[in-house]
């Protein structure tokens, strides 16, 4: 085999690892990101809750009788 010819091959299999590896990040990126969504949806919902207490702990305007 050519030297240039192997070197071309060499060049075309380290780009096929680098598109494998650049697909599996994207993955894993992907991945997190729908791992995160439950935690903001906690985290909204928790605060939700925290300003709900916080209205019925205050004391409210005097009822008119």
């Amino acid at each position: 085999m050519h030297p240039e010819t192997h070197l071309a091959l060499h060049h075309l299999h380290v780009a096929d690892l680098r598109a494998a590896d650049l697909r599996a990040e994207a993955d894993a990126h992907r991945l997190a990101v729908q791992a995160k969504r439950p935690h903001a949806i906690r985290t909204r919902l928790g605060w939700t809750l925290v300003e709900v207490g916080l209205r019925l702990a205050s004391p409210g305007p005097a009822l008119a009788h």
